[in-house]
């Protein structure tokens, strides 16, 4: 019986000695690690958390009534949040991997 395997994600096929071939899909590793170990998660929850904590506590000007971090500006640094949160995950899926744990 001869063995095949991609060593990339542990995926193989055998052939048995009848000629037919037997595929096995296993794959012995990850992508990645799960998105809630990692640091980049916690750091994205805290900084969105300060975002949010600083619109609250920046209240209007009492000369002017004019909020100088409002509820828009919020969203907006919490969207700059959350793209570059994303780029951090795309980057880190592109070349590591993580073995399965049995």
């Amino acid at each position: 019986m001869s063995t095949n395997t991609d060593s990339t994600y542990g995926v193989g096929s055998s052939t048995l000695g009848s000629g037919t071939v037997e595929r096995h899909d296993h794959r012995s590793s990850t992508e990645t690690k799960a998105s809630t170990k990692t640091t980049e998660f916690y750091v994205f929850l805290a900084a969105v958390a300060a975002v949010v904590i600083t619109a609250l506590m920046v209240g209007q000007d009492e000369n002017t009534g004019i909020d100088p971090f409002g509820a828009l500006e919020a969203l907006q640094y919490i969207t700059f949040l959350a793209i570059g949160y994303m780029v951090a995950r795309g980057l880190a899926k592109s070349g590591s991997r993580e073995n399965y744990t049995n």
